[in-house]
């Protein structure tokens, strides 16, 4: 099977309103804008697959399960090809989920299953997220990184980065790809 790049995103703050810990489905607000821009992408022969952390799961906030329907009400929404989440956090309440894992961005753990599972061409792909830690996952992953404004963005970075673009949201990215 022939290869192609991806668009990994993160999924708070570039497909969905970032609101610190979403908890229930009810409260996972896709922007309006999340599957014209998925389309695209799609359209320009990336794979579009979602990377996040929720580590709301080890904290006890939600359970795997209520976060499975969220994957998936995500992927009916926007069209995403696959969903990839890491629910572990050290310090987490929950002790099934309460370790040191391999797929906490930015670790590339989750990176790697999505390429065990897809023919990915990763020297031709994107990570886009808002925060360093997505920033740090590309760069980990050998991909170009684009930091959004959408969500935490530039003004609540948890660390110093250098993504290869900053941009306002996920419309603009299509742009570059």
């Amino acid at each position: 099977m022939q290869k192609k790049p991806a668009v990994f995103l993160d999924r708070d703050g570039v497909l969905t309103v970032e609101k610190s810990y979403v908890c229930t489905l009810e409260e996972l607000e896709v922007f309006s804008y999340a599957k014209e821009c998925i389309q695209s992408i799609k359209e320009k022969g990336y794979y579009a697959i979602v990377v996040t952390n929720q580590s709301g799961v080890a904290r006890g906030m939600f359970t795997e399960e209520v976060l499975k329907e969220m994957n998936e009400y995500l992927v009916k929404k926007t069209g995403v090809d696959a969903v990839y989440y890491c629910p572990h956090y050290l310090n987490g309440n929950i002790p099934q989920y309460s370790y040191e894992c391999t797929c906490r961005k930015p670790k590339i753990g989750m990176i790697q299953s999505a390429c065990k599972d897809l023919p990915i061409d990763l020297e031709h792909s994107y990570m886009v997220g808002d925060r360093a830690s997505d920033v740090l996952l590309g760069q980990n992953a050998g991909m170009k990184t684009v930091l959004v404004e959408s969500g935490y963005g530039t003004a609540r970075l948890e660390a110093e980065v250098k993504p290869n673009y900053v941009m306002k949201d996920l419309r603009d990215v299509v742009g570059i790809l």
